[in-house]
């Protein structure tokens, strides 16, 4: 009886994986579907996603790999429109550029009781050139509405080797996705699956043969002739399906880095070739390997070594300046204030780090580059640092591939001081959020490499300092001086730099409601090296709650957390605060004539493990003054995930302590 069972979930099993996901295959029950069944809250469901991988034999090319990927989405909300726009990256660059398609894009919709296709247009589809490398394909289905059905297909065809990571798991549901790959005996890959659903997996080995011409020259006398034959190789495929079903949507939470880290896939690299009566070639590489490559590439590591476009402006820069820490400041700032980034990515240069200083515009590369030079010509061990932003994700294997940027490095006091002259509001040690993504890789001009950890250490602070008083109708007015250091100076002037005064007012008080700003003042926006300094007038009368003959209020006012971040029930990804933060309040209020002070909130403090975080909070009262001081420390950029429930727990009680009421009584 066992055994039967058990043969009986192994062919349903098969019979799933085995099941035929076409294209073109619409009824009107799906059209008729007005929520996903998994996810009534989905604002769309990828129905099946089918990728594929293979390799074809030509006489002129040899072995080109076709990539395949077929997708069918239903809308279910108007937020799920976004998913009418699809793209897909291709190599450009050099001589072997792949070839990209796109076919049976088609929306399908219900009208009268009838299937109605609407095809994709020639005005639908596009191409964008990304950088002289890369370019992407892209379409936007038609006529998309709440109901409607979308699918389409597209076809990559390229002499590399390399295979493009496969993803089970989106921002929405996806009740069906299938991963192929068919690759000949010639190659060994290694694979590494992600995310925290295993995929089922199937694997098949089959033969094939391919018929190649040969010619065979013969000469005869003064008469050359050649003799052209057919002739067949036979040679193993590994077949590979991987499948996965009713793969939940991969939720956007709070503090979350990117979530393609996180998602279920799986990721090829090429291990090695083994041709017929040809050498061995290994590609297993590991680190030292890869930025050894990228060193001697000549558009970085020649490049690097050019000085002589800045030799004497330079020079005159630091004439009569001797500390380290000042060259370092009056470099970086020279380089910010005078290049400007071209918004593209990558560690090589483009049109050279001369030509970019001429021009006064470059691309990461080209100025990270130049500063890490001009650094090296005034005396400093600076090398460039390999980073891996935090939208290329994180790399699993050491490739090639797993950087897109560069920034500079300067060893000094046993230290390495972190510079990335592409914003023009960094400090050295203040990056672009957009590096704070964990490790990056230093490469040294003697060649040795070393693992740089990106994420800051130091707790960034934000003061806030509030003198209020309470009138008799429950009104609070007065002052804020808000002084935000650090990486919150930098998100300030990132966020705010050229927003109109009315326009950023408008934006702090809906940020706080209720709030309306009178007098409004910011210091320091352009002087990076010191911290931002906001001062401002407000009233306020929705803080206080009259009831009967006494007032209720928050001392943190407009200020108080009042909902718990994490929602979810349990989270199988790293909590990231991106940088650590203190959050610090000193709040006076004057109560009104002729009431008093019933009741007070206690103190408390409060501590995760590891001093992870925690909050302290100590109030006071003399006379008509009530005096809060409250302190929030986030002590590591990144927590991981073991300790979301008591993250969670935390929040709660800060929460619960920030809500807390004052009372007042009138006597």
């Amino acid at each position: 009886m066992r055994i039967v069972i058990a043969i009986s979930i192994l062919l349903v099993s098969l019979n799933c994986m085995s099941q035929n996901h076409e294209l073109g295959k619409v009824t009107i029950e799906e059209l008729k579907e007005k929520v996903c069944p998994q996810d009534t809250s989905a604002a769309a469901s990828i129905l099946f996603s089918v990728g594929k991988v293979y390799f074809n034999f030509s006489q002129n090319n040899g072995f080109e790999q076709v990539v395949e990927k077929s997708v069918k989405i239903k809308i279910y909300k108007k937020e799920g429109y976004d998913y009418a726009n699809q793209s897909i990256s291709y190599y450009v660059g050099g001589n072997n550029k792949e070839r990209v398609s796109v076919s049976k894009a088609i929306t399908y919709n219900l009208e009268n009781n009838k299937i109605e296709k609407t095809k994709l247009s020639s005005d639908g589809e596009f191409t964008e050139n990304v950088n002289k490398y890369y370019a992407r394909k892209k379409i936007t289905l038609p006529n998309v509405k709440v109901g409607s059905i979308i699918e389409f297909k597209f076809q990559v065809i390229s002499s590399y080797l390399d295979i493009s990571p496969w993803q089970f798991q989106s921002e929405i549901p996806e009740l069906y996705s299938e991963f192929t790959t068919i690759i000949p005996e010639y190659y060994l890959y290694n694979t590494q699956n992600k995310g925290y659903l295993m995929p089922k997996v199937q694997r098949e080995k089959n033969s094939k043969t391919v018929t190649y011409t040969s010619k065979d020259r013969q000469e005869s006398g003064h008469i050359t002739s050649a003799n052209f034959s057919d002739e067949n190789i036979t040679y193993s495929e590994q077949k590979t399906t991987y499948v996965l079903e009713n793969v939940p949507a991969l939720k956007e939470e709070s503090f979350v880095n990117n979530l393609t880290n996180y998602t279920c896939g799986i990721e090829h690299e090429l291990s090695s070739i083994q041709y017929p009566n040809q050498p061995f070639k290994n590609f297993a590489t590991d680190w030292e390997t890869v930025v050894k490559e990228i060193y001697q590439d000549e558009n970085f590591g020649t490049e690097l070594n050019k000085s002589g476009y800045f030799e004497k402006d330079i020079d005159a820069l630091l004439a009569g300046i001797t500390t380290p820490q000042e060259k370092i400041a009056v470099i970086f700032s020279y380089v910010k204030s005078k290049m400007n980034w071209n918004d593209f990515y990558g560690y090589n240069c483009d049109k050279g780090v001369k030509k970019a200083y001429q021009e006064k515009t470059g691309n990461i590369a080209e100025i990270n580059l130049m500063l890490t030079s001009m650094l090296r010509y005034a005396g400093f061990e600076a090398n460039p640092i390999l980073v891996s932003t935090r939208s290329n994700g994180i790399s699993l294997f050491p490739s090639m591939k797993a950087f897109n940027s560069v920034i500079a490095g300067v060893e000094l006091d046993n230290q390495v001081v972190l510079l990335d002259a592409t914003n023009k509001f960094t400090l050295p040690g203040i990056l672009p959020i957009r590096d704070l993504n964990w490790f990056g890789r230093i490469i040294r001009k003697n060649g040795s490499s070393a693992t740089i950890d990106l994420m800051p250490t130091s707790n960034s602070k934000e003061i806030v300092t509030i003198l209020a008083s309470i009138n008799e109708k429950g009104e609070i007015s007065g002052k804020i001086r808000d002084q935000y250091f650090d990486y919150n100076a930098f998100l300030f002037r990132n966020n705010y730099h050229g927003v109109a005064k009315d326009s950023y007012i408008e934006k702090l008080e809906k940020r706080h409601s209720g709030l309306e700003v009178g007098e409004y003042e910011v210091q320091n926006s352009d002087e990076v090296f010191k911290p931002i300094i906001e001062n401002y007038s407000f009233t306020t009368n929705n803080a206080v709650e009259i009831i009967g003959d006494k007032m209720y209020l928050s001392p943190l006012l407009f200020f108080a957390t009042t909902e718990n971040p994490f929602k979810q029930e349990k989270r199988e990804y790293p909590i990231d605060f991106v940088f650590p933060n203190q959050d610090k309040f000193n709040i006076s209020i004057t109560i009104p004539e002729g009431y008093v002070v019933e009741t007070l909130p206690q103190n408390k403090s409060v501590a995760m493990v590891d001093n992870m975080a925690g909050f302290k909070y100590n109030i006071t009262t003399t006379g008509t003054q009530i005096q809060l001081s409250y302190t929030a420390d986030t002590n590591r950029a990144i927590i991981g995930s073991e300790y979301y429930d008591v993250l969670k727990n935390y929040y709660k009680e800060i929460i619960l302590k920030q809500t807390e009421k004052i009372v007042l009584k009138k006597v």
